[in-house]
């Protein structure tokens, strides 16, 4: 074959796991918002040449910006085969893209195809890939759900993450975008990754599933946090059968206090958060929750939020959005040890619903 080779995604995508390594030669900036699965970013124009590069393209003309282009881009493939991958054996298989013309890629892929490596290019780079996500995503592979659902604070996520443990298939959109779903959700310091990059890790964990065996998930709503869970896996899993995870609720509000341990640091923060209520609470009643989380009343308020606001919420959207949920297996919890959710993940998983 001659090198380097030049094809579309879907072409490659059976042979992907035959390659050495995927190279993602983008900015930072771009690679950053979503990439392939496994790839390594290798600039060739970094964020400020991509900047000036395409400032000259766009004000200047195409053959400026190209002039202006190459000696950075043969500086950067040269730092990089000289510090990466001088140490390649001659049967070493890279796969290189950028975003779509392949004036980078193509640049890395001919030195490299020069040396003697049997390099490929992909066609029409990461926008090719992203458009085969969307297609994919739009029929998700079928897997077999089983919907955690419950009120807060009754356990799901730490269900979850003990059928994992066990080696059961645990798809955690919560995990996945870096947020715990709710108005009070929000990770400190853990910024949620781009709706690109959440839809990637989706379609990732999709198809990395056994389609004999059921998959865990847990009821979520059409968004977690700022990021939309795609439409046609939403509709699967309001479909699927649900499991009906209960907690008595003094539990709850301890596995609560637990899990936002970041609030009870700082009163202030849940205070300020608490604010995205008051349309639904008003004034009155969010200035009366503020001063008990100032005034470090937090296992009464986090009571009084599961009664006046979140449990009612959730027994409004369960039964509308999830059609299985009336049948739904019992699981109960006796407490939060790990004792407690390691039977019921047991059970689920040696005979699931």
């Amino acid at each position: 074959m001659k090198y380097p080779e030049v094809a579309g995604f879907d072409a490659l995508l059976p042979r992907l796991g035959e390659f050495d390594a995927i190279i993602d030669v983008r900015s930072e900036a771009e690679f950053a918002l979503d990439h392939i699965p496994g790839a390594i970013n290798c600039p060739v124009l970094n964020n400020d040449e991509r900047i000036l590069v395409g400032t000259l393209y766009k004000q200047t003309s195409a053959f400026d910006a190209k002039k202006a282009g190459a000696p950075i881009i043969a500086r950067n493939i040269a730092h990089h085969i000289d510090t990466l991958f001088h140490d390649k054996p001659r049967d070493w298989r890279p796969l290189v893209y950028c975003w779509r013309g392949g004036n980078r890629s193509g640049a890395m892929a001919l030195i490299m195809a020069r040396i003697g490596w049997p390099v490929a290019q992909l066609e029409g780079g990461y926008k090719n890939y992203r458009a085969w996500v969307s297609a994919a995503l739009a029929e998700p592979p079928a897997v077999d759900f089983r919907v955690v659902c419950g009120p807060t604070g009754s356990g799901k996520s730490r269900l979850l993450e003990t059928l994992d443990g066990i080696g059961a298939q645990v798809l955690d959109l919560e995990q996945l975008a870096a947020h715990r779903g709710s108005v009070l959700g929000h990770l400190p310091n853990e910024p949620q990754p781009s709706q690109k990059m959440f839809e990637t890790m989706v379609l990732a964990k999709l198809r990395s599933f056994d389609l004999a065996r059921p998959v865990f998930v847990e009821a979520e709503s059409k968004k977690v946090g700022n990021l939309r869970v795609p439409d046609a896996v939403m509709v699967r899993m309001r479909a699927a059968p649900c499991i009906d995870l209960q907690l008595a609720r003094p539990a709850r509000v301890r596995l609560l206090m637990e899990d936002y341990q970041h609030f009870c640091a700082d009163p202030s923060v849940l205070a300020d958060q608490l604010t995205h209520l008051t349309l639904v609470h008003g004034r009155a009643k969010i200035a009366d929750w503020q001063a008990m989380a100032q005034g470090g009343a937090l296992p009464a308020l986090v009571d009084e939020l599961l009664v006046q606001h979140y449990d009612p919420a959730y027994l409004r959207s369960i039964d509308r959005n999830f059609v299985q949920y009336p049948q739904a297996q019992v699981v109960e919890l006796a407490d939060i040890g790990t004792s407690d959710f390691l039977a019921a993940a047991r059970h689920l998983h040696d005979s699931p619903a």
